[in-house]
């Protein structure tokens, strides 16, 4: 009886350090796979940093209270549409200025408004002066536009003339 007692002891003994030893195994392949984990407590993901974010374009105010950003089309004589850029081509939109070329239709008013003809002029197109606009706080707009005609400009204006944005 004593004999089967001891190989019983032994037997659990040897069942207790097969499991000490795959247990201990299991804790070694872990510490070898994660040594960041096995050396200390987890820790918080780094975070990538987080870009400020962009603020919204200058804008020109169209006729209609309207903001737009590099409009194909802008009005020129909001009350009777007399004058409209169109075809624009913009080179540049930016912070302070915005360029583009294009063509200033313009009708003559021969003989009167109503019975005129809408003659086209090329034209390059400058905005710039941008300020706040006060309609929407957060929005900047520009408030004044250039016009310069390198060919034949509409009689009576200027091949240069710059006018101040009101909308």
């Amino acid at each position: 009886m004593a004999t089967a007692g001891v190989r019983r002891h032994v037997a659990i003994t040897a069942r207790a350090r097969r499991v000490a030893v795959a247990g201990a195994a299991v804790a070694l392949a872990a510490a070898t796979a994660f040594p960041a984990a096995a050396a200390a407590p987890a820790a918080a993901p780094a975070r990538a940093p987080v870009p400020a974010p962009t603020p919204p374009p200058v804008v020109v105010v169209d006729c209609f209270g309207e903001p737009q950003v590099r409009p194909e089309e802008y009005l020129l004589a909001c009350g009777d549409g007399n004058n409209r850029l169109v075809g624009l081509r913009w080179t540049e939109w930016g912070a302070k200025t915005a360029a583009a070329t294009g063509t200033d239709m313009v009708n003559d008013c021969r003989p009167y408004c109503a019975a005129g003809r809408f003659r086209p002029y090329p034209v390059r197109v400058t905005l710039s002066a941008p300020e706040p606009w006060p309609d929407r706080p957060g929005t900047t707009r520009f408030t004044q536009i250039r016009l310069t005609f390198p060919e034949a400009a509409p009689a009576p204006i200027p091949h240069d003339v710059t006018y101040k944005l009101v909308y």
